[in-house]
């Protein structure tokens, strides 16, 4: 039997976050629910098994531990971390530049870097616990070419995660990368495209750009209340994931599962072509 697990998820007042909520309640489980703004996550006070706390994940270090610090008070500890709290930045990568890149990166990169390194004392104490960082199959193929911020930002967190689980393995703490695609979520439908810089060379690209995003939300078919169900379950150990071993990734969606495998293939096929190329390059002496 899983015993009552806390989690702490950032993000939660809209889209996956507020789904994933309702499903790990319905397990029995606790949650300290965050979002930058408290009014927006207030409704959320409906169980003894929930707590609310607003969370800036751009506030900084000292912000961030403070908040994390409150958080330890209400049960002691916290089992898991679901960094959901993101945003979705769109624009043409020159006519963006780096601020916009840097913008994008202090939240969905540093910001969720410095709310796990908050929590990561407790769970190294305890010897024990669970990192969900959510990333994006636009990390692996972007299908579109606005898409560079948000992707790239996903990238690197990918990177971070990936180094980071071989880090926090001694201390028996799991790290699960969650790669989600086309999912009824606001996540890149629901920010303004850049348009602060427009340069003419790109107005027709620019200009099909943003038709795209006017156009994809039919295209979008999967159920964030059903992939966080699974994600609930693969945290747990239950339902659809019992008796499996745990996932470093976790590739959510056919849309995901499609686009993910299709670029594996890719380069796969790229490295046999080029394979006479590429090796045989060590020193003679």
């Amino acid at each position: 039997m899983v015993s009552q697990k806390v989690w702490l998820i950032t993000g939660t007042s809209s889209g996956f976050g507020k789904c994933l909520v309702n499903s790990v309640l319905a397990r029995g489980d606790r949650v300290i629910a965050t979002a930058r703004n408290l009014s927006k996550i207030e409704h959320l006070h409906k169980s003894n098994n929930i707590r609310c706390l607003e969370l800036d994940i751009t506030s900084g270090e000292g912000a961030i531990k403070s908040v994390i610090a409150k958080a330890l008070e209400f049960w002691g500890r916290i089992d898991v971390l679901v960094n959901n709290a993101a945003y979705g930045a769109k624009g043409l990568l020159e006519e963006c530049g780096s601020a916009e890149l840097r913008r994008q990166y202090e939240t969905n990169v540093f910001g969720t870097l410095d709310v796990t390194t908050a929590v990561l004392p407790s769970m190294r104490a305890q010897r024990s616990g669970t990192i969900v960082m959510i990333g994006s199959r636009t990390s692996w193929r972007p299908e579109n070419p606005s898409t560079g911020l948000y992707g790239s930002s996903k990238a690197a967190l990918q990177c971070i995660s990936e180094t980071m689980a071989v880090e926090i393995a001694p201390f028996s703490i799991r790290m699960l990368i969650l790669e989600p695609a086309a999912f009824r979520t606001n996540g890149l439908t629901g920010t303004p495209y850049y348009t602060g810089n427009k340069l003419s060379d790109y107005d027709e690209a620019r200009t099909k750009s943003i038709a795209w995003y006017d156009t994809i939300g039919h295209l979008f078919k999967g159920d964030p209340a059903k992939a966080m169900e699974v994600l609930t379950d693969v945290v747990r150990g239950e339902g659809k994931a019992a008796g499996r071993p745990f996932p470093l990734f976790l590739v959510l969606g056919d849309v995901g599962v499609q686009g993910i495998t299709e670029k594996c293939e890719t380069v796969l096929k790229n490295i046999e072509e080029w394979k006479d190329v590429s090796t045989g390059l060590n020193s003679d002496e």
